[in-house]
């Protein structure tokens, strides 16, 4: 049996779209919990209408703790956790759980809404620098889906993930509020060797940024402080020691990316929140070590743009040069 979970702040038409694929599901919900960060227009009215269960925060509670709320209110052995502004191919949960043995949690391909051709996202990769890139953004969907295959970190956009394991974990840390929560608890996952499973023939649509939009300054200052938080949770200090050109170079750079779109002053104050009493506290952890590596070597393969030529240029190694520094800390 399996509980959806849905934070909603306002856009109770997209809320309304996401809903009545949930209905259409193949494989059905046993149940679906909206908590509601405080909408101000008719999101509530839509959920009760689609005979979810809602949970009224009063306030906007951010995204860790609007689906903390939510999964903790559940008793079923699954928990999809999915934001409001997607929609699902009718076979999505059903092949999902098609792939669950073994597996902590599950996602699958995410396509942009506005246009079926184009990877919105799949699985989360993370840089040296803190900085997390979705594997596959901007790339053409491909002609055949592939095999299904092990991850270390599911989007919180839509993905589905065993109850215990977020008991075990004690969920999303409400401490990055939204915005990389779910990086940061892949993670943790990985440092207990718990693993999920990306399944290219799962289908779910994304509007992408529909509350707030990418580059409002809100978003950024979020984004920016959180970055930091990825660095102090999970970094010991020889790890700390040997990425950090590459933390610098990731970090200045996206703030060059920040001010083009005319939010500097918002990634100022995301790195001031982030520094403020900034303390290492992740322990030695060779599955954290070798995922980096893993993720840049990906990454270096896959991304394009500016910002990841610079990046690999001014951190002056490569994935595999990093590997052999990582490995002799």
């Amino acid at each position: 049996m399996i509980t959806a979970v849905i934070p909603v702040h306002n856009r109770a038409d997209l809320l309304d779209r996401l809903l009545r694929t949930l209905h259409a599901q193949s494989a059905p919900f046993a149940e679906m919990i909206v908590v509601d960060n405080a909408s101000t227009d008719d999101a509530v009215e839509v959920a009760r209408r689609h005979g979810c269960r809602v949970i009224r925060a009063g306030e906007n509670l951010g995204f860790a703790r609007a689906v903390n709320i939510g999964w903790r209110d559940a008793t079923t052995e699954w928990v999809a956790i999915l934001n409001s502004d997607v929609e699902l191919d009718t076979c999505w949960l059903e092949r999902l759980l098609a792939h669950d043995e073994g597996a902590a949690f599950a996602t699958g391909l995410i396509l942009r809404a506005s246009d079926h051709t184009v990877v919105d996202g799949t699985y989360d990769l993370v840089t040296r620098a803190g900085c997390a890139w979705r594997a596959g953004h901007g790339e053409p969907r491909a002609a055949s889906p592939g095999l299904a295959s092990p991850i270390a970190i599911a989007p919180g956009t839509a993905c589905l993930f065993r109850r215990e394991i977020l008991q075990r974990m004690g969920g999303f840390d409400e401490t990055f509020g939204s915005y990389l929560e779910d990086v940061d608890l892949g993670l943790r996952c990985l440092r207990e060797g718990l693993t999920g499973v990306y399944v290219p023939d799962a289908i779910a649509w994304h509007h992408g940024s529909a509350t707030l939009g990418r580059w409002n300054p809100a978003v950024v200052r979020l984004i920016s402080r959180n970055q930091l938080l990825l660095v102090s949770r999970h970094y010991d200090r020889p790890l700390f020691r040997s990425c950090l050109r590459a933390i610098l170079s990731g970090q200045l750079l996206w703030g060059l990316v920040a001010w083009r779109h005319g939010a500097a002053l918002a990634w100022l104050a995301g790195k001031r929140d982030g520094l403020r009493g900034f303390r290492l506290a992740g322990r030695p952890n060779a599955r954290v070590r070798e995922f980096l590596t893993a993720s840049e070597r990906e990454i270096e393969a896959r991304a394009t743009g500016s910002y990841w030529r610079w990046y690999f240029l001014l951190s002056s190694q490569s994935a595999s040069r990093s590997a052999s520094r990582t490995a002799a800390n």
